[in-house]
């Protein structure tokens, strides 16, 4: 696919995708960005309206850009913004709500109340949903050296991919005992021998 150079990330969509246009002024929804960042970008899908694609070249990083705090960022469904500061992820969810209401709904309220911040922006969620398998995500630099996906792991669902789980070790969604709880049943699983499930084969 083609790539479109010095893309601008000005904006945020669904999904934590960045928003961008390219030469002809067509939006593009760009993976891993923040706003701010310009970037070279390898079209993977392209409709009529818009296309999609990722970053293969970085000409500017955001001035809003953190460091994750995460080590399965960028790779576990979980979080989608912990390489923005929270200041910014606010701002920019607020202009979301406001481009739906007024320019996909055509609704103009009458007045907009400012995004009220959490107080606490880790360890913050009651439930989470983990899975059982026999394969594990791999990486681009794993698959590269020929690493093997059969493991017995324990996490969340790579986005976009219903049959790999990404082994979390540990998540700062849910507070403790969240994750020994999770490692200690993973640990005990595979100790005793149990299948974990095989999500194509449906067997485990």
């Amino acid at each position: 696919m083609r790539i479109v150079s010095n893309v601008e990330i000005t904006g945020v969509a669904d999904k934590g995708r960045g928003v961008g246009r390219d030469e002809g002024g067509k939006v593009v929804f760009v993976e891993h960005v923040a706003p701010g960042d310009v970037v070279d970008v390898r079209i993977v899908r392209s409709k009529t309206e818009y296309s999609e694609g990722y970053p293969v070249h970085y000409h500017r990083l955001s001035e809003d850009r953190v460091e994750p705090f995460c080590a399965h960022f960028g790779v576990c469904g979980g979080c989608r913004w912990q390489h923005v500061t929270y200041e910014s992820q606010i701002h920019h969810k607020e202009l979301m709500v406001r481009n739906a209401l007024q320019r996909i709904g055509k609704v103009e309220p009458r007045e907009f109340l400012p995004i009220l911040g959490a107080e606490r922006t880790t360890y913050y969620r009651n439930k989470l949903e983990f899975a059982f398998s026999n394969k594990r995500w791999l990486t681009a630099e794993e698959i590269e050296a020929g690493a093997d996906n059969r493991a017995n792991v324990l996490g969340f669902h790579r986005p976009g991919a219903f049959d790999k789980i990404v082994n979390i070790e540990h998540c700062y969604l849910q507070p403790e005992p969240s994750n020994r709880l999770r490692n200690t049943v993973r640990r005990i699983a595979d100790e005793q021998g149990l299948s974990f499930f095989d999500m194509r084969a449906n067997t485990g």
